[in-house]
């Protein structure tokens, strides 16, 4: 594999001024390329989450392109703020507050919201990343994105856990369709890296995107629905993947702070999101 990434060191990051927690997150994430925190949101409302993933995901399977196949018994369905009674909570917490000024900086941007849910009988994913890796990642080795995933259940081995590669988000896409799916010949690199995700209600984490990783196979008989915040630095260029907005009266409600950081439309009224993210190679490659 060549990975010839210009790598970013913790040595070479500044991060004085920073709270250490948030310090060792940024370091995690230029290594390993993914950290989590224990018990962010209490498990009321992680409960939330989960009642309103169910309605959204129940709403956007009612109707032609609500909702996006990411493989066997798998959808993604992008939402709006609006939609997730506890997205001004999410947004504000001061680690994923802090974590995205580090690493994207103060201008960074909200771009989506959206969940996956793996239902029983999903099958194993091909690794992959989100999306191709940013020209300004290939030439720095700068991070311009994040991922923050919770999850709205206590996961266990037969949902299907996601499973990550540590330290893939510095591979260059050689061998790699469309820049996002490693051929199978990679394949034994990623599994000698591997490492299953077990989180708990309330529990968050946050990723690089570029990080090599699948959801595995659910064998048990319920969903593991779990919710996708993304976030980028300024000029990342993924806002224009999405169609999340927010109404007036909701924008207007929002600390000046979260404001800030919002690029998405403001409109008098929303509209169901026909869903566009689409990853073809999860239903091409399905296992």
């Amino acid at each position: 594999m060549n990975d010839d990434v210009p790598r970013v060191t913790p040595a070479q990051l500044d991060t004085s001024g920073l709270e250490p927690e948030i310090q060792e997150a940024v370091t995690a994430l230029y290594t390993d390329g993914t950290i989590g925190k224990k018990g962010a949101f209490s498990v009321e409302w992680a409960d939330r989450l989960r009642e309103d993933i169910e309605v959204a995901f129940e709403e956007a399977l009612s109707r032609p392109g609500g909702a996006v196949g990411r493989g066997t018994k798998r959808y993604y369905v992008e939402i709006h703020p609006e939609q997730m009674r506890g997205w001004l909570e999410l947004v504000d917490h001061p680690w994923v507050r802090g974590l995205c000024e580090a690493v994207l900086g103060p201008d960074y941007q909200i771009v989506e919201l959206g969940f996956d849910v793996p239902g029983p009988g999903a099958k194993d994913q091909p690794w992959h990343r989100d999306f191709p890796m940013a020209e300004e990642t290939k030439r720095t080795g700068r991070l311009t994105s994040l991922a923050f995933n919770l999850t709205a259940v206590d996961t266990t081995d037969e949902m299907g856990p996601f499973e990550i590669a540590p330290g893939t988000q510095w591979d260059l896409p050689e061998g790699f369709e469309h820049e996002m799916f490693p051929v199978q010949d990679l394949y034994p690199r990623f599994i000698e890296r591997a490492i299953r995700k077990y989180p708990n209600r309330g529990d968050i984490s946050a990723r690089s995107a570029l990080t090599v990783h699948h959801g595995t196979k659910n064998t048990s008989d319920v969903s593991r629905p779990v919710l996708v915040l993304g976030v980028d630095a300024p000029g990342a260029g993924n806002a224009e993947h999405h169609d999340m907005a927010v109404t007036t009266g909701f924008y207007e409600s929002l600390p000046e702070r979260v404001r800030a950081h919002l690029v998405c439309p403001v409109v008098e009224e929303l509209t169901p999101i026909t869903q566009k993210h689409t990853i073809e190679g999860l239903m091409m490659g399905d296992a």
